[in-house]
Parts: structure tokens; C-alpha cells; sequence
């Protein structure tokens, strides 16, 4: 048993035991508020495909956690991950349309001109974190929506608040760090969308020009406009830099696969599914209950919140052989860090490519490095270090 509100000691250190556990003896798991905390693979893989009977709509979960009149509900309840048709399928189409395969491709050069900069510009003992994992979305999603230069300072700093408000057990600090985080960025939005109307960029490259534009559905409105331009941020800045990082951090863990790795450069693909499923920067989703439904001979009424424990998940001895082993090499690799269905990740295409393009650069760059000092992000949403410290030793 584990109550998400009064979390066993060293829980955000090594989850990982904890989830073993729940998959073993209460893969489905009642909690002391109601909710439901499902760990299982099989179970999630479905709650994720089935839009009937589990919604992603969070109104009712958030109303009484920010406040209706608050802005932390107004981001929340309006940006793609928490919304139902059909909001979430028009923004899903409009972002879909972006982000096509082909429109990814043509960011890899610069992608790639990136990282390498900024490997070059690490000094001897770097954090790994602030000096590189971080940087790299902050840059390409600043790309995305054409931001200048001079003004992508604080967009990490607001990521990080309005995603740390949706721990499960949430301070006064963090509430008030996020509301304000989410205010600020409104403010910014608001001047750089008007500026974008009058000057519109190019919709084949320019995410904000073509969420501007809409589709042949119509057009956002403001808020829905606003709130998204958020999530693009928040949903492509911190999971793709925890997967940098933690992939840094298990290659230095995992003597052996670094050394598999350096010697064939062509398993980077799956090593970063290994890194997905092994520390998926993701850790738990959520749904709630349309009707009454029945997992595992449980019976859960309508309107409970679930837990959806991505990390156990990945973890399922039913579905992945020795699933504390890193294998870089795994085949197949099922994994659920990008959850699945209609809600699968509308970015993954962009997050693999940056991940694929930041570790194999970094082992390029450097024949050895050593983490020296790590801590960890304090959530357990979301899986990451907010400091990352090494020696490097260049090629």
C-alpha cells in the first residue's frame, strides 16, 4: 500500500522498489481521498485507449486543489492534456500539423548546431542539468514559436512552477509560485501573439503563426490560444530535458551499456526507448471515471480520480523481461513514457530527436565523464534532477 499523500521515506530518491511492490501485491491500489492508484501495464495501456469510460477532463479534480477563480485552473483546464473532444482534438490537429515528420527533420541541422555549441562551452566540471539537459527544449521550442533570443530567460523558470503544482500534496508556496508563473507568461503571450497577428511568420515552421491561424474547424480563442502556447512549453521543456539527464545519469550508472553504446553508435534509437521506460521522465498520469467501471474485480465508482503510475507500468514483469536491467538494446520496448491513445504524446516525434541527438553528441564529445554530485527534482510527477554535477574528460 502507499498513500501518494504521505509518501514512504526516500520515495522520490528509488521509487523504483515501491512500484515493485504495488505490482506485485496491489496493482490496484485504493487511496485514504478516494482516488485509485493503478501501477499495472495492461490496465493503463487500456484506461489510455478507452475515452468512454476515463476522461481526462480535470475540472472537478482541480477545482478544489487551485481554486476555480484561479489561474492555475484556467492553465490546466484549458491546455490539451487535461481536455476532451472536442477542444483537445482541434488544438491536437492544429499542433499535429506542425509538428509533422517532415517539418522535425528540418530542425535536426540546427538541433544539432545546438548541442554541439553548447558541448563545446562546458567547462571541466559542469552541471549537466543547467549547463546543457536544460537548455536544449528551452532553445527548440523557443524555435517553435519563434521567441526571441533575448526573452527565452524565464521560460524555463515558469515551466518549472506551473508543472511543480500539479504534485499530488501541493504548499502555498507552490501554489503561489505557479499562479504567478502562469500570470507572467499570460502577459508575455498576450504582447507576442498581438505582435505575431501583424506579423505573422511562416505557418510551415512557425508553431504560433499556425495555432493563430486555426484549421478549417475555426480558430482558438484567446485563452484556449494563451494556455496552449503554455503547454507546449511545459510539456516539451521539462520531460525532454529530465530525458537528457536521466539518460546521462543511467549511461554513467551503466558502465557496460555506455561502453555497448560508444562501440555501436547505431543503438542510440533504442537506448533512448531504454531510457523511457527505464526513468521515463513521466511518472504518473491521470484519469477519471465516466461510469462505474471494474478493474482487477474492483469495483470504482463514477467521478474517482486514478492514478496512472507510468513508472510501475514500465516496469511490469509481464510485459518486459528483467525490467531492472538497462538494456540499450531492448526489442521490443512497449513502453508508456509518451502514455498512448488519443492523449499519446502530440510531441514524442520531437523528443526522441532531441534526445537521440543530445547523448550520442555528448559521447562524441567526450571519452569519459564521471557524476560526481546529483540531486533530485523533489517530485515524483516528474522524474529528473535539478542538478546534475560531473568531470569531463574530452575527446
Amino acid at each position: 500500500m502507499i498513500d501518494l499523500q504521505n509518501l514512504p521515506e526516500g520515495f522520490h530518491e528509488n521509487p523504483f522498489p515501491h512500484y515493485d511492490h504495488l505490482l506485485a501485491h496491489h496493482p490496484v491500489c485504493a487511496q485514504p481521498d478516494g482516488s485509485v492508484l493503478l501501477s499495472r501495464h495492461g490496465d493503463l495501456e487500456r484506461i489510455y485507449k478507452d475515452t468512454t469510460l476515463f476522461t481526462s477532463d480535470k475540472r472537478a479534480v482541480f477545482k478544489p486543489k487551485f481554486g476555480e477563480d484561479s489561474l492555475l485552473f484556467e492553465h490546466h483546464t484549458t491546455s490539451l492534456v487535461f481536455n476532451d473532444p472536442p477542444l483537445h482534438t482541434r488544438v491536437r490537429r492544429i499542433m499535429s500539423s506542425a509538428l509533422t515528420p517532415r517539418a522535425i527533420a528540418r530542425l535536426e541541422p540546427a538541433l544539432i548546431d545546438t548541442v554541439d555549441t553548447l558541448l563545446d562551452a562546458l567547462p571541466s566540471k559542469p552541471d549537466l542539468i543547467g549547463d546543457f539537459a536544460s537548455l536544449i527544449p528551452i532553445q527548440i521550442i523557443g524555435n517553435l514559436l519563434d521567441i526571441p533570443m533575448a526573452e527565452r530567460a524565464p521560460l524555463r523558470d515558469w515551466s518549472l512552477a506551473i508543472l511543480g503544482a500539479l504534485e499530488p500534496v501541493l504548499t502555498g508556496e507552490q501554489q503561489a509560485n505557479g499562479n504567478r508563473a502562469v500570470a507572467e507568461f499570460k502577459a508575455y503571450l498576450q504582447d507576442l501573439i498581438a505582435h505575431r497577428r501583424r506579423h505573422p511568420g511562416d505557418p510551415e515552421t512557425d508553431v504560433l503563426t499556425r495555432l493563430i491561424a486555426g484549421d478549417s474547424s475555426g480558430q482558438l480563442s484567446e485563452i484556449e490560444l494563451i494556455q496552449n502556447c503554455i503547454f507546449i512549453l511545459n510539456a516539451g521543456h521539462e520531460t525532454t530535458t529530465n530525458l537528457i539527464g536521466n539518460g546521462l545519469a543511467l549511461l554513467h550508472d551503466n558502465p557496460d551499456a555506455q561502453a555497448r553504446l560508444r562501440a555501436n553508435p547505431d543503438l542510440i534509437d533504442t537506448c533512448v526507448e531504454e531510457v523511457l521506460r527505464a526513468a521515463s521522465p513521466n511518472q504518473f498520469g491521470n484519469r477519471e471515471t465516466s461510469q462505474r467501471v471494474d478493474i482487477d474485480g474492483v469495483s470504482i465508482p463514477k467521478g474517482t480520480n486514478l492514478h496512472l503510475c507510468i513508472g510501475a507500468a514500465n516496469r511490469d514483469p509481464n510485459v518486459f523481461a528483467s525490467p531492472g536491467r538497462f538494456d540499450i538494446g531492448r526489442k521490443p520496448n512497449r513502453h508508456l513514457a509518451f502514455a498512448g491513445g488519443p492523449h499519446v504524446c502530440v510531441g514524442l516525434t520531437l523528443a526522441r530527436l532531441e534526445g537521440r541527438v543530445a547523448l550520442a553528441r555528448f559521447l562524441k564529445h567526450f571519452r569519459s565523464f564521471h557524476v560526481s554530485n546529483r540531486i533530485q527534482g523533489g517530485r515524483i510527477r516528474f522524474r529528473g534532477y535539478n542538478f546534475l554535477g560531473a568531470e569531463i574528460t574530452r575527446t
